[in-house]
């Protein structure tokens, strides 16, 4: 779809949704005057006007934010977007020329620190759309960014060893909880990294499946948390300061930036304060008349301080190398970053003794339901399954709701193929098909270098110097999140006649 994002509700042309209805609305109060015959509308070349008093009144639009969205128990899609003003490409490109932003409460604040975050999916979109190698378009995209004014463009790759590591960790307390408790609701685990399945896990089915749902924070808003938080104080910056841009494959990912858990009263801003997709970016430059291989190259930039030496670069003996050298990585696993394949390895290890457990993953009903299993001394002890799609994940709640599933953790995904086919990635061109695609994405993604969240040093480092622990408080706090059931409301709009 084309359209602009930030004019008008639009759905991508996925076609496993659940669709908006006349329940998405958005009440007006409306000041009665004391005409008898109602209000007299005139509509004009430059608008509507209220002409009851006798004078032109211009009506104002009625403006549809995230925060209503997310207050709103109407509807859910897999991949929705929603006219906001804090959420598009017309407001970064503002923030860029003025270095100001405004805040929840209306307020002007000045922006001393622009910092850009990729992750890789949105990244190998926009390599299949201008034909070039993943490490041509980040460079390029990280040279646009600084063009316009940004200050620093992060790969998200700590951010995404971070979140791993944490749900391996819960996974194992969960599991532990559950042997002791079997009557209570820690397992299955349910992954919580996508906002568009999250919404409507909150909205649907509420109280019944969120306790399933893992309390580990996604990749993004870790991310935020480290780059308004830790990035500030090495920087000696305020985190409102900070305007903290992701790049992100779907729209729901601004949903999930918007969400008032991930607002601090005491830093006075969001974690992330702008969510920009590969369709945006491919309008930004179509508007500016420009294709992205013409960006001058520029590389990636590593603020955490120390780099994560190695033993030596490869083919020079004796010469210290650097591993910790920025660029967009993958985690093996799926293509929406692998959080079944290393919950799985880790569980398998950590309470099996398995240390090189076998992952071979089985269809079922499609493609975009697979599971895998282990089993010891003839009994299966761990089942894992990865399931993408809505019409997949309402097969999976109903097993739940009849005490029939047969899995410990589900790696669950709002967009059918996952985050690679995400709601906001650049759609197929020519006669290309989606699924062709979707696989020229996965071999693509398949050919990024390889992330390992536990060789990380820099996620070491901050577990020791920054959280004071894997299991502190402070971890605890910013590593993790809650959820919340929203109650249906019953209004007379709400009536199906």
């Amino acid at each position: 779809m084309a359209s602009r994002f930030s004019g008008a509700l639009q759905l991508t042309d996925l076609d496993d949704f659940i669709t908006p209805s006349q329940e998405c609305i958005k009440p007006v109060k409306i000041e009665k005057g004391k005409s008898k015959t109602g209000a007299k509308i005139k509509i004009g070349e430059d608008g509507y006007f209220d002409i009851s008093n006798g004078r032109e009144q211009k009506l104002k639009k009625v403006e549809i934010t995230l925060a209503d969205c997310l207050a709103c128990s109407g509807c859910i899609t897999s991949a929705e977007s929603v006219l906001v003003t804090r959420q598009s490409q017309e407001e970064l490109l503002r923030v860029f020329n003025e270095r100001k932003y405004t805040d929840n409460n209306g307020i002007t604040k000045n922006v001393n620190l622009i910092v850009i975050s990729l992750s890789p999916q949105p990244i190998l979109s926009l390599a299949a759309r201008y034909s070039l190698s993943p490490e041509e378009t980040t460079n390029k995209l990280t040279g646009y960014f600084k063009q316009l004014g940004a200050d620093l463009v992060l790969d998200i790759t700590i951010a995404e060893d971070l979140s791993l590591l944490e749900a391996q960790q819960e996974f194992i307390e969960r599991y532990q909880n559950q042997q002791n408790d079997p009557s209570s609701k820690f397992l299955p685990m349910l992954a919580s990294s996508c906002p568009g399945w999250v919404c409507y896990a909150e909205k649907t089915h509420g109280s019944f499946i969120l306790p399933y749902i893992s309390s580990t924070k996604s990749p993004q808003q870790i991310m935020g948390s480290l780059v308004k938080q830790y990035l500030s104080e090495l920087r000696h910056f305020t985190p409102a300061e900070i305007y903290h841009v992701t790049v992100m494959p779907c729209y729901d990912k601004k949903l999930e930036a918007s969400r008032e858990d991930f607002y601090s009263e005491v830093m006075d801003c969001h974690d992330v304060d702008c969510v920009i997709t590969a369709i945006e970016l491919e309008q930004m430059l179509e508007s500016s008349g420009k294709s992205l291989g013409e960006m001058c190259e520029a590389q990636l930039d590593w603020p955490w301080g120390e780099s994560e030496v190695v033993a030596s670069v490869p083919g020079v003996p004796g010469v210290p190398g650097v591993a910790g050298v920025p660029g967009v990585r993958r985690h093996a696993g799926s293509g929406s970053g692998g959080a079944a394949h290393h919950v799985f390895l880790h569980a398998a290890a950590q309470l099996f003794g398995h240390s090189d457990a076998p992952l071979t993953y089985k269809n079922l009903r499609n493609p975009d339901f697979r599971e895998v299993t282990l089993e010891q001394d003839g009994k299966e002890v761990l089942k894992f399954a990865i399931v993408n799609g809505f019409r997949n994940i309402q097969n999976l709640v109903q097993k739940l709701k009849r005490g029939k599933s047969p899995y410990h953790y589900v790696e669950v995904m709002a967009c059918p193929s996952g985050c690679l086919n995400g709601g906001a990635q650049i759609r197929p061109m020519g006669s290309e098909s989606g699924r062709e695609l979707v696989q020229k994405l996965h071999s693509l993604y398949e050919g990024l270098e390889l992330a390992k969240p536990g060789h990380s040093r820099l996620a070491r480092r901050l577990y020791a110097e920054w959280l004071h622990g894997r299991h502190s408080d402070k971890a605890r706090a910013l590593l993790h999140t809650s959820y919340h059931a929203l109650e249906k409301s019953d209004i007379a709009l709400n009536i199906k006649w």
